[in-house]
């Protein structure tokens, strides 16, 4: 299993936020760059970009730090959100360097423009499915909808992305645990990957998730934890190695 560092980028920064909340935001570095560096030297096998200020404004507003990651990382499998609304843009990361592009509020929105994007962009399309006690959330969090979250992991599941990134915003950025049981009961309704973000605090949560990956749990994304220091990147990605050597993903 991956654990995948994630650099959320806001006005050019490296941020984190609590809970998607825009207005409570710590920044990390003023170089993404390096701190992109820095995961990688740290045996990073894959990187979690976040473009927030396109998540809220519905089109890419980071886009020229992510090109200059992919640009200094060529080798490495980069998957971007935030703001991805159009395949010109989806085509721009593409182009850029940028391994898998993930579509949260597009895809939520306008589901027709999934089963296109992903016969157009075969192997390249994610589907980020961010919950609050499992309806999903579009607009950067801010809204809540009326769709069940398993119900649309299988229909896109159907459409042909590649992998879901299954986010529980009450734990995002709170370090407060991971919820094992809403992401397993996600797993375990599609026969694609799963990622897992939100809540990861230390070794033991990766421990916890290991324990469940074999339900289809590809990876898990970290963010906080490995700024602040509560979890050493290395120690958890070999750990993740040690438990789920093995298996398929």
């Amino acid at each position: 299993m991956l654990l995948i560092p994630a650099i959320d980028l806001k006005d050019g920064q490296c941020v984190r936020l609590r809970q998607g909340k825009m207005d409570d935001a710590t920044v990390f570095s003023d170089d993404p760059v390096a701190t992109a560096r820095r995961w990688v030297e740290a045996g990073a096998r894959r990187l979690h970009l976040v473009d927030l200020n396109g998540a809220f404004e519905g089109k890419p507003k980071n886009a020229e730090v992510i090109h200059a990651i992919a640009e200094a990382f060529p080798d490495l499998p980069i998957q971007v959100g935030g703001g991805i609304r159009d395949e010109e843009t989806i085509l721009t990361y593409l182009d850029a360097g940028v391994k898998y592009v993930i579509l949260g509020t597009k895809a939520v929105t306008n589901p027709h423009f999934v089963p296109e994007v992903c016969a157009e962009f075969p192997g390249h399309i994610i589907i980020g499915l961010d919950a609050r006690e499992g309806k999903v959330a579009v607009d950067g969090w801010s809204k809540l909808s009326h769709h069940d979250a398993a119900d649309m992991a299988r229909q896109f599941e159907d459409d042909g992305v590649e992998a879901i990134v299954y986010t529980d915003i009450s734990r995002d950025g709170m370090m407060s645990g991971v919820n094992l049981e809403a992401t397993v009961r996600l797993a375990q309704s599609v026969h694609i990957p799963v990622i897992a973000s939100g809540g990861i605090t230390n070794l033991e949560d990766v421990r916890r998730l290991c324990e469940v990956a074999e339900e289809g749990i590809s990876g898990a994304i970290t963010g906080r934890a490995i700024y602040e220091g509560t979890l050493d990147f290395a120690e958890g990605q070999r750990l993740a190695d040690e438990l789920t050597a093995g298996l398929p993903y």
